[in-house]
């Protein structure tokens, strides 16, 4: 074996991977995310990420400039609208909820980030500055195996359909206002923006796996194109329930200091509560993605 061969061998080796019971996530061990990756460990962590689509790092101490070096070893940056970033770090949102706050959790419903734009997010990452005691686990959702588990012909009909996707519910202003906007202690910036609507197919193929996942969320997807509203109301319903039943889903744990990437084209996730009370802190990046197919 070459010297080349052997360095490779050896990083690949250094990273150990632990995948669930079900290979839906995977704790990975051995690297440090402080430290700008090799293109091997970038290699390594993709696959992995690609593999178990939700893939997380324990006890990874960051700064803003080495999460920022982190996301950026796996593409081009996201476009993150109508959330302010912190200051001097244009591409990470903190995601914070104090202890006196009411309001539910920010991303407290089942969604894929940003789905209503063009080229929604491939990746995202969120990395844990403050945890709290009890609660505030974030939930994912496998949209492969939802896919996979429907019967043939539904699968064929759902091939066919696109569904209208918006960021209207949240993030216009009166969407703002009814989720309570000014409650929180992020910075919310609601658009007339948040109307405009984006086509993509209920049934994405992952342009890089090529398997296929049930691509539908109840915060982003608003219609289904040449269906009565009624009619596409009550099929995203069902379907939205469906892709998030318990044996779909992964329940994650957070600890100070983890970092957790999920992949965004066959996985949706929401913030769970059950913390008033007490401080939660995180701080996000994407990574850019591709038009879904």
């Amino acid at each position: 074996m070459t010297r080349r061969a052997n360095e490779q061998s050896a990083d690949l080796a250094a990273l150990d991977i632990r995948p669930h019971a079900r290979g839906f996530g995977a704790a990975v061990l051995g690297v440090d995310l402080s430290r700008p990756l090799n293109e091997r460990q970038i290699v390594g962590i993709r696959q992995a990420w690609l593999t178990h689509q939700v893939i997380y790092f324990p006890d990874q101490p960051m700064s803003h400039p080495q999460l920022d070096t982190f996301t950026r070893s796996f593409g081009d940056w996201g476009n993150d609208p109508y959330v302010a970033p912190i200051a001097g770090h244009e591409h990470i949102l903190e995601i914070r909820r104090e202890p006196h706050e009411k309001v539910s959790p920010f991303g407290g419903a089942w969604h894929s980030d940003w789905s209503f734009q063009p080229c929604p997010p491939s990746a995202t990452i969120l990395h844990a500055k403050e945890v709290p005691p009890v609660g505030g686990e974030t939930w994912y959702a496998d949209g492969y195996a939802a896919y996979e588990a429907l019967p043939g012909s539904e699968q064929h009909r759902l091939e066919a359909l696109t569904v209208i996707h918006s960021a209207r519910r949240p993030y216009s202003h009166e969407g703002y206002q009814a989720g309570r906007g000014p409650e929180r202690s992020m910075r919310i910036l609601p658009s007339d923006k948040a109307y405009e609507t984006q086509l993509h197919p209920l049934i994405r193929t992952h342009p890089e796996t090529g398997r296929k996942a049930l691509w539908v969320n109840a915060v982003y997807a608003i219609g289904i194109v040449d269906l009565p509203e009624e009619e596409a109301r009550q099929l995203l319903k069902r379907l939205c329930d469906y892709a998030t039943e318990s044996q779909f889903i992964y329940r994650h744990r957070w600890s100070e200091n983890m970092l957790t990437m999920w992949d965004n084209r066959s996985v949706q996730h929401c913030a769970r509560g059950g913390y008033n009370g007490h401080r939660r802190i995180m701080h996000r990046t994407t990574v850019a993605g591709d038009p879904p197919r």
